[in-house]
């Protein structure tokens, strides 16, 4: 009777003091896995925004450069026809052009007789021009010095026509109506329907088909 007084008493002696210890026991004791603090985020620096990009200007091509003629320091005032090579402004060079062509014509060269003869054209067209400017800067100063320009002028005029159907010719030969077409019309208008350049560069015209009126017309006085 008396042990099991002792053993109960025992007991609630044990308990007690474990009740007593657990808070204390649950104080000391450390959690299992503890928390690492957290580390401080690294601030992240501020991207750098791109420059934007400069848009080149397109290069200016350079003009090129026009070529200059080289002057005769004896005489600089002498002028000679452009594109014609080893020829001077004259009369006589005109016809040395003309001779060139026909013989280009006879040996069947109708390239270099085209050649020539547009040639010989600029030649005479060229001195016509200074021929008239030298008349009207004479008329009325000197009658002898205008009247010989005028014939001069009157002349070359005629050479450039004449050098002007041979052309057409050439053309025509070649079977290029579209280019032998103007070049008769410049001459009917020069030298007039009525002369006989002009009937012939229009007789051209009719054989053409370009206009479809005979002229001079039969029986026309």
């Amino acid at each position: 009777m008396n042990a099991a007084r002792l053993i109960r008493f025992t007991s609630l002696s044990l308990i007690t003091v474990l009740g007593l210890l657990s808070p204390a026991y649950a104080e000391v004791k450390k959690p299992s896995n503890p928390v690492s603090p957290a580390k401080p985020t690294t601030q992240t620096k501020p991207t750098t925004p791109a420059k934007p990009i400069t848009q080149t200007k397109p290069t200016t091509p350079a003009k090129p450069t026009t070529p200059v003629n080289p002057v005769n320091t004896d005489q600089p005032n002498t002028l000679s026809p452009t594109g014609i090579s080893g020829n001077i402004l004259s009369i006589e060079g005109g016809d040395r052009l003309i001779k060139d062509a026909e013989q280009a014509v006879t040996s069947q060269n109708y390239t270099l007789a085209i050649k020539k003869f547009q040639e010989a054209r600029q030649v005479y067209n060229q001195l016509s021009s200074i021929y008239q400017d030298l008349n009207a800067s004479f008329t009325g100063i000197d009658i002898r010095a205008s009247d010989s320009h005028r014939k001069n002028a009157l002349a070359t005029a005629q050479k450039r026509d004449e050098a002007t159907y041979q052309l057409a010719l050439v053309h025509r030969a070649q079977n290029q109506p579209e280019l032998a077409i103007p070049l008769l019309v410049q001459i009917i208008k020069s030298q007039n329907p009525t002369r006989e350049l002009g009937k012939k560069a229009y007789q051209q015209l009719l054989e053409l088909g370009f206009v479809d009126v005979p002229f001079p017309r039969q029986g026309n006085k």
